[in-house]
C-alpha cells in the first residue's frame, strides 16, 4: 500500500502493510531490527502505541476516520508509550525521519492506496 500526504503532495510510504487483527496489532514491529525507508505499518484500529521491547525509534502518525492527521510524533524511542487519542481511527508507524521528510503535520489529509 502507498500512503500519500495529499495536503503537502508528499509520499509517506511506498510499501505499507496493514495490521488489522488483534494479534498482528499487538505484535506490530516487535522483534524487527529496523523499519526500512519507504515502509510503514498501519495499525487499524488504533488510538495509542508503545515501543516496549523495540530496538529502534519510529515516527508515528495518528489519523481520524476521515484520514485527517490528528497528531504526529517524531523519534518515539524504545520503551515509550504515546498518549491515547480517542478520536484516532488508526495509527501509522514509520521509520524515524519520515514525518519531517514529508512535512506531515496535524490537519493534513492522507490517501491510502492499495
Amino acid at each position: 500500500m502507498k500512503i500519500i500526504n495529499s495536503t503537502k503532495n508528499t509520499i509517506l510510504a511506498e510499501d505499507a502493510v496493514t495490521a488489522s487483527t488483534l494479534w498482528r496489532r499487538m505484535k506490530g514491529l516487535l522483534g524487527e531490527g529496523s523499519l526500512n525507508k519507504g515502509s510503514a505499518m498501519v495499525l487499524k484500529p488504533c488510538n495509542s502505541v508503545h515501543t516496549f521491547f523495540m530496538r529502534f525509534a519510529i515516527d508515528v502518525i495518528f489519523v481520524d476516520d476521515k484520514n485527517c492527521v490528528i497528531k504526529t510524533f517524531t523519534q518515539l524511542k524504545p520503551f515509550r508509550l504515546s498518549p491515547v487519542y480517542y478520536n484516532a481511527a488508526f495509527a501509522i508507524e514509520l521509520p524515524f525521519g519520515a514525518v519531517k521528510e514529508s512535512a506531515t503535520s496535524a490537519g493534513d489529509f492522507l490517501i491510502l492506496e492499495e
